[in-house]
């Protein structure tokens, strides 16, 4: 089950009229690169909760076929917490043991095979996988004694008071098991409420530490920018994606100045001596003005750079236009859907 539900606050205001499942990173909703990620590992059956524009992920992903999957949908009336939700597709989960849980905010080459041959192994009712950090101020911590086995959490501890550098990643392998601990009809949280009362139960609860794995949870400014920069850079890769693109459909000026990695979608525009620099994404028909200036910059699907302005690190949320001339640095540029005002 791929968890999809939530409203991103995080990313606000580019959430606004874009759901979390539907954020994209080069291209693509995030969503259909968890999806890759579980069907390169032989998983083709896939659950996946909606709330928060719901029918727009509907719409964009179908019914799984495009990624070689079959999708079935949980519409939730109102949010019921990550837990709730794997609660109340019971039926869909339970045939399969054991099962996996993932966030639809996840980037990682994460050895899933791994996690789930050693929750086999220890008979595990949960496991989670757990990546190293040198700073976990901005995390989940997970404390594991010698056998792998979860004796402790800290929620973004300051630093020096961390007990451990190992980080909830949000991908969970459970066994059919987990749902006699889960409530009905009651908003219930993995982090929060399922899995400090295992710990307290001396449950078999484990984590699994993922040697040398990449993961990235795009649902906060910085990371979204950390795993677009890695992208382009090469440091992680995503299957059937090119950090090179440059779509055949997108019109550049002969004398646009393109230096470093940039990413460029279909139907985009740039502008007779424009100047972007890398690592920058170019969205699907995004206008890059005459004589702008971009350095580090995202564009999201039509968004608009007014001739001569300047963009420096900076994220440009759907159909938003940047004024010409306009300077703007270190913001996240977005129209807010609730009171029909821009938001910077």
């Amino acid at each position: 089950m791929i968890l999809a539900g939530g409203l991103s606050t995080r990313l606000y205001p580019l959430t606004k009229t874009v759901p979390k499942p539907l954020v994209p990173v080069l291209g693509e909703p995030n969503i259909a690169h968890v999806i890759r990620y579980l069907k390169g590992f032989g998983i083709t059956e896939i659950a996946t909760n909606v709330f928060y524009f719901a029918d727009d992920v509907r719409a964009a992903l179908g019914d799984g076929s495009a990624y070689g999957v079959a999708l079935t949908y949980l519409d939730e009336p109102s949010l019921s917490g990550s837990a709730g939700a794997v609660k109340l597709m019971e039926s869909f989960l339970a045939q399969s043991d054991p099962f996996v849980v993932v966030g639809c905010d996840d980037l990682t080459d994460l050895d899933l095979p791994e996690q789930i041959a050693l929750h086999r192994e220890r008979n595990a009712i949960a496991t989670i996988g757990l990546v190293e950090r040198n700073d976990v101020r901005e995390y989940g911590v997970v404390v594991v004694a010698q056998d792998g086995r979860i004796v402790g959490f800290q929620e973004k501890p300051q630093a020096g008071e961390e007990r451990s550098n190992l980080v909830n990643t949000g991908i969970y392998v459970f066994s059919p098991e987990i749902f006699t601990r889960l409530p009905s009809g009651e908003v219930y949280d993995f982090g929060k409420q399922a899995f400090p009362e295992l710990q307290r139960d001396e449950a078999p609860f484990y984590g699994y530490k993922a040697p040398n794995a990449y993961w990235c949870d795009i649902g906060t400014i910085p990371e979204y920018h950390r795993v677009t920069d890695d992208l382009l850079r090469g440091t992680f890769a995503l299957p059937a994606v090119d950090p090179n693109h440059r779509d055949r459909t997108a019109h550049i000026s002969a004398d646009a100045h393109i230096e470093g990695a940039v990413w460029i979608g279909a139907g985009a525009s740039i502008g007779q001596g424009a100047r972007i620099t890398g690592p920058s994404v170019i969205g699907e028909r995004a206008v890059v003005g005459a004589n702008a200036r971009l350095e580090q910059a995202i564009l999201w699907p039509s968004a608009r750079i007014g001739e001569g302005a300047t963009l420096s690190r900076s994220i440009v949320g759907s159909a938003f236009a940047v004024a010409a001339g306009e300077r703007v640095a270190d913001a996240v540029l977005a129209a807010d859907a609730d009171v029909g005002k821009v938001t910077t």
